[in-house]
């Protein structure tokens, strides 16, 4: 362990690794690390390097330890033996116990478990590196892997933590101030402000206290963006795109040209039908100048022919009479004519 310095914070209000008051450490995330979970975040925050894996929903083994109208959560907080300076024991301890116990709660208000009766959900979180705010960290990367495995959740949970040292309140505790400071406030909160953890070690006022819970907020409102922007990089579609290989070039290629074949062969069908619709088309409508004329034949009977006829011959029999009668008429005058000159001779 390091000597406790003579200042953590200078005359120009900058703390020991030159970082402000109310300025959080630089944190990176990765997702999607381990390939057998079902969910899984890369994180360092400062010096602090945490894996955290997420397996389930699954069934739960023994039974009797069931829920019937939920899932049960399984947090379980870890350190390497090789994550601080002076090696420690591995396996559980008081500690790990009570962190693990914490976080867990911290996460039950926001998992749908109604959703998985019956059903486990299990939270590794390992550090690897260790370098203060540790429990903060892994909440911060076990909310990115439950997101990451799909787990339904009301919120993402962001923690921060906040301490005081050389009499004033600092944002995000590195080690020397973590470890000589005057206090140590973690928190863990939703998107809506929602606080879901929260731990004290040292003494603080009132006054203190609010103020200390409005730099939490504020932390974990800047970590809650840095969460977001993961996720939506994880997710977005230029990573979803699918890389082909050189050797399956050419079946593309191949794949691509029948398919203009077959759209030159379904254009071809398109116009033969086309062409086929046009001459139907004439035909129909001759047909239906056919029909018109049978139609208007239709129209007169056999009888209306017959008495067509029938009326003709009474004409041509009323007009025998006619001729008779001018015949006859010019015989008579003939008569006439005869004996008129008869009697001029006489």
């Amino acid at each position: 362990m390091s000597d406790k310095p003579e200042k953590f914070i200078d005359e120009n209000g900058l703390r020991l690794d030159g970082r402000q008051i109310n300025e959080i450490r630089q944190m990176k995330i990765k997702i999607g690390v381990i390939s057998r979970a079902d969910g899984s975040c890369y994180l360092e925050w400062g010096n602090n390097k945490i894996l955290v894996a997420v397996y389930g929903p699954r069934e739960l083994h023994p039974r009797r330890l069931q829920k019937a109208d939920s899932a049960l959560i399984r947090y379980r907080y870890n350190m390497a033996a090789f994550s601080v300076e002076d090696r420690i024991r591995p396996g559980p301890n008081r500690r790990s116990i009570e962190i693990s116990k914490v976080s867990r709660e911290a996460f039950e208000p926001v998992v749908m478990t109604h959703l998985y009766p019956g059903a486990v959900i299990d939270v590794f979180a390992e550090v690897l590196q260790a370098d203060a705010g540790t429990r903060t960290a892994a909440i911060n990367a076990a909310s990115i892997a439950l997101a990451d495995a799909g787990i339904p959740m009301k919120s993402l949970v962001s923690s921060c933590a906040v301490g005081k040292v050389d009499g004033q309140l600092v944002l995000d505790l590195n080690k020397a101030e973590d470890n000589y400071g005057d206090a140590d406030l973690p928190v863990a909160m939703t998107q809506d402000g929602e606080i879901t953890l929260l731990q004290m070690d040292g003494n603080l006022t009132q006054e203190e206290f609010k103020k200390a819970l409005e730099m939490c907020k504020e932390g974990c409102r800047q970590i809650m963006e840095i969460q977001k922007e993961a996720l939506r990089s994880k997710f977005a579609d230029d990573q979803l795109a699918i890389e082909v290989p050189d050797e399956m070039v050419e079946s593309i290629d191949i794949a691509v040209t029948l398919e203009d074949v077959v759209e030159e062969e379904r254009e071809t069908e398109v116009e033969a039908e086309a062409s086929a619709e046009e001459i139907t088309k004439s035909d129909a409508e001759a047909g239906s100048e056919d029909a018109e004329i049978e139609d208007a034949e239709d129209e007169y009977s056999v009888e209306d022919l017959e008495e067509a006829d029938a009326d003709e011959e009474i004409l041509e029999v009323e007009e025998e009479p006619v001729d008779l009668i001018d015949e006859e008429a010019g015989n008579e005058d003939e008569k006439v004519a005869t004996e008129g000159s008869e009697t001029r001779e006489q």
